[in-house]
């Protein structure tokens, strides 16, 4: 492994323990990133939650976003087995890789390490699909053992308690849609330590333009903004006959 490979790796490994520090830095001294104004923004719906009687909607959107962590998560396996195949596909592997014109890899053992990054960034991805799944569970769960008639005051406790539960279940969600960027990074040291590069720090540039500058980052400030202007829900007044996740 030359010294610009090694450099390269680094680099990568560097940008991938430090772009999680770095955003709640950003959070921090700037605010208006999309992680932090969506976890005000769910904390808002779990209040909002456990004020309604019915719900039957909450339970719903819950279940969407469970779906869409178990959809991942089945295609992270199929990358995972993808990758595994190759990296233990032997010197028959390799020698067909190898005689791609575009292919820059010096040796097997800097291919099999090259595979083996990209097996790494999607199993770390792949772990974080599944602690987000069961997260959820754990959330769907909290919205059918939430009372009815609550005082304002219990409500809030309610709300809150389920927030806590709610943002870790999606932040796990999100740090394994961002594995993906990673392992397409780490995919293009295939193409040489310059691309290896070239993609770690595109991959870095194209995460905080998206939760820094995106339409979408901005159009979530004004809605945080928008929540937390308006004052909480009051709890349902309800019969105490209904059932609350019908």
């Amino acid at each position: 492994m030359s010294a610009l490979d090694l450099a390269a790796l680094g680099l990568f490994v560097v940008c991938w323990l430090a772009y999680q520090p770095l955003l709640r830095l950003l959070a921090r001294q700037r605010g208006g990133v999309i992680n932090t104004d969506l976890m005000a923004i769910r904390a808002a719906w779990m209040r909002n939650m456990v004020a309604r009687e019915n719900r039957f909607m909450d339970g719903q959107l819950l279940g969407h976003a469970l779906n869409s962590a178990s959809f991942f998560a089945s295609s992270n396996l199929i990358l995972i087995a993808a990758t595994a195949g190759a990296l233990f596909g032997g010197e028959n592997t390799f020698r067909s890789v190898s005689a791609l014109e575009v292919i820059r890899t010096s040796s097997r053992f800097l291919f099999e390490f090259q595979l083996a990054l990209v097996l790494v960034s999607l199993a770390r991805g792949l772990l974080d699909f599944i602690w987000s799944i069961r997260q959820m569970n754990y959330c769907i769960a909290t919205v059918g053992a939430v009372p009815e008639g609550l005082t304002p005051e219990e409500a809030k406790v309610f709300g809150d308690v389920a927030a806590r539960l709610l943002n870790p279940a999606l932040s796990s969600f999100n740090s394994g849609v961002r594995g993906y960027y990673f392992a397409l990074s780490a995919g293009a040291w295939l193409f040489g330590p310059y691309a290896f590069m070239a993609a770690t720090i595109g991959s870095m540039g194209l995460l905080f333009w998206r939760q820094r500058r995106s339409p979408a980052a901005r159009a979530i400030a004004d809605l945080r903004r928008l929540v937390e202007s308006r004052p909480p829900a009051p709890p349902a007044q309800g019969d105490g006959g209904g059932d609350p996740i019908s």
